[in-house]
């Protein structure tokens, strides 16, 4: 896919509309991601009249190696 992006955003989300190609097709849809309070990530991304996904994403505490 090759796609651009029409974006507006605030301090803890943004939305987007995109449009571009798939495998030679016009493909177009939008999303938006927001920073939610417990420290993960919520992102929305939809085809428009096709699929919608959602991925929630959230950092894994580590300690590095003494």
């Amino acid at each position: 896919m090759e796609a651009g992006l029409e974006i507006a955003y605030g301090r803890t989300s943004i939305d987007f509309n995109w449009i571009g190609f798939d495998e030679g097709d016009d493909v177009s849809g939008e999303g938006s991601a927001e920073l939610l309070d417990d420290g993960s990530i919520e992102i929305e991304f939809a085809y428009h009249n096709g699929d919608e996904a959602v991925l929630k994403a959230k950092r894994e505490p580590f300690s590095a190696p003494c």
